[in-house]
C-alpha cells in the first residue's frame, strides 16, 4: 500500500507543478512581463517551497531545532551561490 500513495504522490506532484508553471506564465505573460523574468520567477518560488513545507510542518509539530536549521541551511546556501555567481 504504500507503493501506491508514492505512485499517487508522485502523481499529483508532477500534475500540480505543470498546472503551476502554465498558470503563473499565462498570468504574467498577460500582464506583459517578460518570459525570463517568469521563468525566473517560478524557478525561485519552485525551489524555495519545499524548505518552507518542511519548516512550517516541523514548527507546527513542536521540531523547533529543525525549523531552525532549515533556515540557516536556506540562508547560507541562498548567500554562498548568489555570491559565487559571475556578475
Amino acid at each position: 500500500m504504500p507503493i501506491v500513495f508514492f505512485v499517487l504522490g508522485l502523481i499529483i506532484l508532477v500534475v500540480g507543478a505543470e498546472l503551476l508553471v502554465r498558470g503563473a506564465s499565462r498570468l504574467a505573460l498577460s500582464f506583459g512581463i517578460s518570459p525570463l523574468v517568469v521563468g525566473l520567477t517560478v524557478v525561485a518560488f519552485g525551489t524555495s517551497s519545499p524548505e518552507l513545507a518542511v519548516s512550517v510542518q516541523s514548527a507546527y509539530s513542536g521540531q523547533v531545532d529543525i525549523a531552525m536549521g532549515m533556515s540557516s541551511a536556506a540562508t547560507s546556501s541562498t548567500c554562498c551561490s548568489s555570491s559565487a555567481s559571475p556578475p
